[in-house]
């Protein structure tokens, strides 16, 4: 499976535009939160696709897909149905954006981490519970949410999102690593012969 394949990168611009349309329909609502944070997802979005070659395709789309099951919750009330949509939402969130920035904020220490898979493991799913502790705060301090038991429930989602993240992440970098060993073998052969 490959992590930059076209359509990913097409299916992204498609969810950015139904994006787009859900934050239109949120201002209709007169839902201001909703339309700064489904903003914020949107110009977020817009900035990992741009960065075109340092980050694999796959992990704009899926970014895209927590964007989209935002404003789902934003838009349309999700959030504050019976159901594990919040959960849901809360888990696949904070993988999608673990999973984008370890990428952007890791990546030149990548060779380091080639032979310290556990180390990189702990290291990217901490990142990614610090992300979903960050919400919860904001969350707090804003009001939008006044219950801990929601809190603690959202955490343990928040951390389940990290830690997935950070398999997915290893995949990914193994997949990124695999034909740049390859191709520092091939040199390497190709000195010997000299």
């Amino acid at each position: 499976m490959s992590t930059n394949w076209r359509g990913y990168r097409i299916a992204a611009w498609v969810g950015q535009f139904l994006l787009a349309i859900a934050i239109v329909v949120s201002v209709t609502q007169g839902n201001w939160m909703g339309v700064i944070i489904l903003a914020g997802f949107l110009g977020a979005s817009l900035a990992f696709v741009v960065m075109d070659n340092r980050l694999p395709t796959l992990f704009d789309f899926l970014f895209v897909i927590a964007a989209l099951l935002n404003a789902g919750g934003w838009v349309w009330g999700l959030f504050y149905q019976p159901g594990p949509y919040d959960e849901i939402t809360h888990a696949f969130t904070t993988f999608s954006i673990t999973l984008a920035l370890s990428f952007l904020v890791y990546n030149p220490m990548l060779t380091v981490f080639r032979n310290h898979r556990l180390l990189y493991l702990l290291t990217i799913t901490s990142f990614g519970i610090a992300i979903g502790a960050i919400w919860e705060i904001f969350e707090w301090v804003t009001a939008l949410i006044n219950s801990i038991d929601d809190t603690i429930g959202d955490l343990i989602m928040d951390t389940l999102g990290a830690g997935v993240a950070a398999l997915v992440s290893l995949w990914a970098l193994q997949v990124q690593i695999r034909p740049q060993e390859a191709t520092d073998a091939e040199q390497q052969a190709e000195a010997g012969r000299r």
